[in-house]
């Protein structure tokens, strides 16, 4: 069989460039480069940078998508400019130009090159992200389930590449939240059987106003991230542990709001609006209302409400009165709820343990 071989092509890179050193504001950097279409773009940056401007700054190191420190933004997404083809880059360009950033979220100390000290290492130091083992310590290792170190796994694949970082919206808005790869890290240990302070972790992060409840389920850093590890799913994870397993009861009242939103799209099969809020302070009942916490939120809630109502977002009726289903629409809804409950055990999807995301049977 004849050996094909593409040959090179020009490319056009978009370097967004900065040095805060020098004082003078960001701005855009047009490099053309000639490789074939299945070279990377962290080969183009490179060619860049020997034949054009030897001080374009870029981050990297192993080019084979394991050290984690090529990532960057390509196109407006977080990547790895090693793992990411140079065609398959253009074909997602504006006006054909591969347009690479630096990450967000995180200081840029030149060009590409950002600061992961100031904002992601600093956040995973902050879950303690090591093994408390139990006592007392086994003469020879520890016999623990394979189930459990096969779940675990998932999280042990994250490269540290902060591609999730860079994309979480939660941090966007709240730059202090402990963020998607310190939280992914905390399952690795809050997961393991042989860690003794896995109550004590989970209460540490349910506390916090800015921890496990400050995820705001946008699936970003699911999408963000280039080895499968699903950090939004290890959050959910984090949060079911603490709150149906170990009964922690968080002050920032958020294990009873997913309580009360799941209640309310069983008996109405839509979101409540107007019952959420009491529900979540006050209990999860009709009753929840009359309890003074939920009276003093509800109250403090009404500026917001009235701005909805005069810009059209929220529709007066609606909000009081719920959603109207179909009854048979509301039976489908009831009877999803009937099945996960009637489960003798709770279920958790982990790709890494069953190996697909569907039943080819």
């Amino acid at each position: 069989m004849a050996e094909t071989h593409t040959p090179p092509q020009p490319f056009t890179l978009r370097l967004r460039r900065y040095d805060p050193e020098s004082g003078d504001a960001p701005y855009w950097d047009e490099h053309t480069i000639e490789l074939e279409p299945h070279r990377s773009v962290l080969e183009a940056i490179l060619q860049a940078r020997d034949r054009f401007d030897g001080s374009i700054g870029i981050r990297c190191s192993c080019r084979q998508a394991i050290c984690g420190s090529c990532g960057v933004r390509i196109n407006g997404e977080p990547a790895l400019a090693c793992h990411t083809h140079l065609d398959a880059a253009r074909d997602g360009a504006p006006n054909g130009a591969i347009e690479i950033e630096p990450m967000g979220n995180m200081p840029v100390i030149k060009d590409l090159i950002v600061d992961m000290d100031a904002v992601h290492w600093t956040k995973v130091q902050r879950v303690t992200p090591w093994l408390l083992n139990k006592e007392p310590i086994p003469e020879r290792e520890y016999i623990v389930p394979r189930e459990s170190m096969i779940d675990v796994t998932q999280t042990m694949a994250c490269i540290q590449c902060g591609a999730c970082v860079s994309d979480c919206l939660a941090m966007e808005v709240d730059p202090g939240f402990i963020g998607p790869a310190a939280l992914a890290k905390a399952y690795r240990f809050v997961g393991d059987p042989r860690d003794a302070e896995r109550h004590e972790r989970l209460l540490d992060l349910s506390v916090d106003q800015q921890g496990i409840y400050d995820c705001t389920h946008c699936f970003k850093c699911v999408q963000a991230c280039p080895k499968g590890v699903n950090p939004m799913g290890q959050i959910m994870r984090l949060r079911r542990i603490a709150g149906s397993d170990e009964h922690i009861t968080d002050p920032n009242n958020g294990h009873r709001h997913e309580e009360a939103f799941a209640t309310l799209i069983k008996d109405y099969g839509l979101l409540h609006e107007a019952e959420l809020i009491p529900r979540s302070y006050g209990g999860d009942s009709w009753f929840g209302k009359f309890h003074p916490r939920a009276g003093r939120e509800l109250l403090s809630s009404l500026p917001t409400a009235f701005r909805g109502i005069l810009r059209r977002k929220i529709n007066p009726k609606i909000a009081l009165l719920g959603h109207k289903l179909k009854p048979n629409d509301l039976k489908a809804v009831k009877g999803i709820y009937e099945k996960v409950e009637s489960r003798p055990e709770r279920y958790e999807l982990n790709l890494y343990i069953t190996g697909e995301d569907e039943d080819n049977a």
